[in-house]
């Protein structure tokens, strides 16, 4: 339904709109109008014949659109500060607590945590996926921001994989996939979560089992989500178990394609990265867990492939400004000097339009434009790290951080005022989180103070 031109609900004035539209990137001293859950009004002057609701004036702030974090495990926020210092995917790590472990409610409390801490960093969409996707969706839906949801999918007993045994189970990926399903079912009728299928990675799925995978994201148009070359752990063991790379099996069985995100893609050969371009795969960055763990994706060459790169915080933190600057910054490193190809607005682009796309969702959100989904993040610019002002997009870039955020809208609706979520009490969250965390620590042997 077009909306009604003649009301503004809520009207944004004086403000710097970084609109991550290649047409109109940088507004100055702008308007920005909503109306219900749409952009009705972006420009420098002054709207006229409108009624306004509501106003806010506000110098010195910066409007983005609202930053997309499609790969995301918000459970694992019980290893953080650790994890990082392993060198190893969690999943995979002895002696640190796993998802077999974590109960309900211990999922509801820390998945909670992990979302407001990136909801408060700016982010509107979280595609997250591990166990308890039933109970953690939920959770999460409560902040008011967008999902892409999704069980961890696969056939391998995770319980046996932090030993280094790959056992798999029909069993399993039946329970999995039903499980899955269950999730899309439930929510499928909701505007603001869109259910993904999260096949694990090529080495904890079998073949079979991606290929029952596949038929479920065309049978019911699903986007698809993996972990693809994050370990050599993983490419070895796909390569003695199938005799080729990870992309490879995706391809051979039907989910190498438009539809598929692949996270990390850390250990992907030149022939991998040129079959993930040629069938329109799209790639998710991760470059702070990455890079944490001594290792850095060929990005340099991924985007001169063509392929669409998109941002994710994954397990370590939730702040999708600081990680735009890890992804300028290990792309330099690897090309060993400043490129036009590697400037602030590319990795702008990856944290918000390339998000949309990598979802099928670039006509709704990742750019501000007159029509589009009112998804928006206000960041106050008038600290000392932000000045000056001459290049808004560098500024955020290189000096920006997640403390910035002032408010967050989803779907024209305030999710964050004054930096404190409007729907969920915060200092609730974090003490419920913290006694989960205690508890599976705990369990582990680990003292916890």
């Amino acid at each position: 339904m077009t909306p009604t031109q003649s009301l503004i609900d809520w009207l944004i004035s004086g403000v710097t709109i970084l609109t991550a539209n290649p047409e109109q990137p940088i507004l100055r001293n702008a308007y920005i109008g909503i109306q219900s859950d749409r952009i009705v009004w972006l420009s420098t002057s002054e709207p006229k014949d409108f009624k306004i609701q509501h106003t806010l004036h506000l110098p010195d702030h910066w409007v983005t659109p609202g930053f997309i974090n499609p790969h995301m495990h918000a459970i694992l926020t019980m290893v953080k500060g650790v994890a990082a210092d392993l060198g190893f995917a969690p999943s995979y790590t002895p002696g640190i607590p796993k998802g077999t472990q974590v109960n309900p409610e211990q999922a509801r409390a820390i998945a909670q945590l992990g979302a407001v801490e990136a909801m408060l960093a700016g982010s509107t969409l979280i595609g997250d996926n591990f166990v308890h996707a039933d109970i953690t969706t939920e959770a999460m839906a409560s902040l008011g921001i967008r999902l892409s949801p999704s069980w961890r999918i696969h056939d391998v007993d995770f319980s046996r994989v932090g030993n280094g045994e790959w056992h798999h189970s029909a069993q399993i990926g039946d329970k999995t996939l039903r499980s899955a399903m269950e999730l899309h079912s439930k929510w499928r009728n909701d505007p603001l979560v869109k259910v993904n299928l999260a096949a694990h990675a090529v080495d904890t799925c079998s073949d079979s089992f991606l290929k029952q995978v596949s038929e479920l994201s065309i049978a019911n148009n699903m986007t698809v989500s993996t972990h693809l070359g994050q370990s050599k752990v993983e490419v070895n063991r796909v390569r003695e178990r199938t005799g080729k790379s990870s992309a490879e099996v995706l391809e051979d069985v039907g989910l190498l394609n438009h539809k598929l995100l692949a996270g990390h893609c850390i250990y992907v050969s030149d022939t991998d990265i040129h079959r993930l371009a040629k069938n329109k795969a799209h790639v998710v960055h991760i470059p702070k867990c990455n890079a944490a763990s001594g290792r850095l994706a060929p990005t340099p060459a991924i985007k001169k492939a063509g392929i669409n790169i998109c941002l994710a915080t994954d397990t370590q933190h939730g702040d999708m400004i600081e990680l735009m600057r890890w992804a300028l910054a290990t792309a330099r490193i690897q090309n060993n000097s400043v490129t036009d190809e590697w400037q602030p607005h590319h990795v702008f682009h990856m944290a918000t339009h390339a998000g949309a796309a990598a979802l099928g969702m670039q006509e709704d959100i990742g750019s501000l434009v007159v029509g589009k989904k009112a998804d928006l993040v206000v960041l106050d610019a008038s600290s000392p790290h932000l000045r000056p002002h001459i290049n808004p997009i560098g500024a955020l870039v290189h000096t920006g951080r997640g403390g910035d955020v002032t408010r967050v809208m989803v779907n024209g609706k305030w999710v964050v005022v004054d930096g404190v979520p409007t729907r969920v009490d915060i200092e609730e969250i974090t003490k419920a989180a913290e006694k989960a965390c205690k508890e599976l620590w705990s369990a582990q042997g680990h003292e916890y103070d």
